[in-house]
């Protein structure tokens, strides 16, 4: 059975990118090299990051951080799991200012979680990308796109293109100088130029994606 390292060379991928897209080369010449995140070789909890992730959806990152605290607070833990989640009833978590979807999606994870249906770091260090897709997106309130981000920043998997992701396709449509934004059946057909290292091309279309923004928003003109 194949064992999925964390992380990956990132000058490896570099290069392979550099070669195989002249277009995207251009780019990151003008960027620069983007280093390993230090987030791969961290251990973390699958459970608590997937609970974080939906008290964070849809709210700035201090309102959320602030609600997250309060939980904390009252389940007198910082880890988020069955256990420490079932020190708090569903009034408690709207007391704290969780609402009633994210409340619901709570539940449902802890529940997976005490049936066994949350593989741990462990059990995908022997799971492909798919396959950990599969076992998280049916927790309520967990999508692809979250999974994604689980797999990019946290597992370090050196192969993921998130097309859903409006930045992602704000820079494929910069790189290739496209008149609209490619859907994402169609950046997954571009993206196959960039494989096995397109969690590192997606790291530059971010960034790209920030550039044409930039490049976009008014500049205030001195007075005299």
């Amino acid at each position: 059975m194949p064992r999925f390292s964390r992380g990956f060379d990132t000058n490896e991928a570099h290069a392979h990118l550099v070669r195989r897209d002249r277009k995207l080369a251009r780019w990151m010449k003008k960027i620069g090299p983007i280093e390993p995140d230090p987030r791969w070789r961290k251990p973390f909890d699958p459970v608590d990051a997937l609970a974080r992730a939906i008290l964070y959806q849809q709210l700035s990152g201090k309102a959320a951080a602030t609600i997250v605290g309060r939980v904390e607070t009252a389940i007198g833990a910082t880890r988020f799991h069955a256990d420490t989640l079932a020190r708090i009833d569903d009034a408690g978590l709207r007391a704290c200012g969780v609402s009633g979807n994210k409340t619901l999606a709570l539940r449902d994870l802890a529940a997976r979680e005490a049936r066994g249906e949350i593989p741990d770091l462990r059990r995908m260090s022997v799971m492909d990308n798919d396959a950990i897709v599969q076992a998280l997106v049916p927790v309520r309130g967990i999508g692809r796109w979250t999974v994604e981000m689980m797999l990019m920043f946290r597992l370090g998997r050196p192969d993921v293109l998130p097309t859903d992701d409006l930045g992602i396709r704000k820079g494929a449509q910069r790189v290739d100088a496209l008149e609209e934004m490619p859907v994402p059946r169609a950046l997954a057909e571009i993206g196959e130029r960039w494989g096995p290292y397109r969690t590192y091309a997606s790291l530059y279309l971010w960034r790209i994606a920030d550039f044409a923004a930039a490049a976009k928003a008014p500049t205030k003109r001195s007075q005299d």
